[in-house]
């Protein structure tokens, strides 16, 4: 495995199955989604530079082809001890917002086939809530693998890499507006900031859900109260990886129903590759927006709802 690239599509939005790669952190088992990660390489192959002055959690930088890439210690951003034996432990080489960054862990067990419906929304009284770390708790065989947020971390450790209210001051001048948007986003640092800009943005009236299935439980709640779709929800902005239900399947679900499919979709994901985009282009997404491009965002949701 260590040296290999991933490229085939990650996510079935029909068998709802999420490909988990399983990892190991001071005897720990964690998990992310296969999808998010472009190699994995042995951790001693590549001589690692510290950095001063930088990040404590940021071991170093390191080059294994013409690319240089930042260094995150897990162990130490979880606050758990460090490994036991560097010769065994693995870099995870992730890609998100088209940045790759690399993860050093203390080893990597397996690629797992999990139902999504045996991924839980973490409990935020255990997790941490905001401030916690996990998107999901997935249980697969007799273990319960905890799934990590790692957009989150690489904001914590690099705010610049995420996206404020302020870069929604590029569009000028704004006017409000109380129509209905669904926000569907499990991690909840990212929600937090999706609110704030949207709300920068003039959109004052902004449902939250934390998966795919809330969101559409509530969807059809709205069905039935027999008023328009309209006066409960005018566009929906989904991530694409989540617990239970992932933003394809409920795109794919709005896009069959004969009340709900005229509700534009915007998926908004770390996840945006060519595979990916073209999912969300085949079930009928209004746009593919890797994030954090807000402000980019924004304008096509002014499109499609103004």
């Amino acid at each position: 495995m260590v040296g290999s690239k991933k490229n085939n599509m990650k996510i079935d939005s029909d068998e709802q199955k999420l490909q988990l790669m399983e990892f190991i952190v001071s005897g720990g088992h964690f998990g992310i989604n296969v999808a998010k990660v472009s190699e994995i390489m042995k951790y001693s192959q590549y001589p690692i530079t510290p950095m001063p002055n930088s990040n404590p959690f940021v071991e170093g930088i390191f080059r294994p082809r013409t690319e240089t890439m930042t260094v995150i210690n897990l162990a130490a951003y979880m606050g758990l001890p460090p490994s036991e034996d560097e010769e065994r432990d693995i870099l995870i080489i992730t890609k998100l917002n088209n940045v790759e960054t690399a993860f050093h862990v203390h080893g990597v067990e397996a690629i797992n086939s999990v139902l999504m419906s045996a991924i839980e929304k973490p409990d935020t009284t255990i997790y941490g809530g905001e401030e916690g770390m996990a998107t999901g708790i997935a249980k697969y065989a007799d273990k319960l693998i905890t799934i990590v947020d790692f957009e989150k971390i690489l904001i914590d450790i690099s705010p610049s890499l995420g996206f404020t209210p302020g870069d929604i001051d590029q569009l000028g001048m704004r006017n409000r507006s109380t129509k209905p948007i669904l926000v569907v986003e499990d991690s909840p640092l990212l929600e937090r900031l999706i609110i704030g800009s949207l709300e920068k943005a003039g959109y004052m009236n902004i449902i939250c859900t934390s998966n795919g299935q809330e969101a559409w439980n509530l969807l059809e709640g709205y069905k039935e109260s027999g008023r328009p779709i309209e006066e409960h929800v005018c566009a929906v902005i989904t991530d694409i990886e989540m617990p239970l239900m992932d933003g394809h399947r409920l795109l794919k679900l709005i896009k069959e129903d004969d009340v709900l499919k005229k509700l534009p979709v915007l998926v908004f994901s770390s996840l945006i590759t060519d595979d990916n985009r073209q999912i969300g282009d085949k079930l009928g997404a209004a746009t593919n927006m890797s994030k954090p491009e807000i402000a980019s965002l924004v304008k096509i949701l002014d499109e499609q709802i103004l």
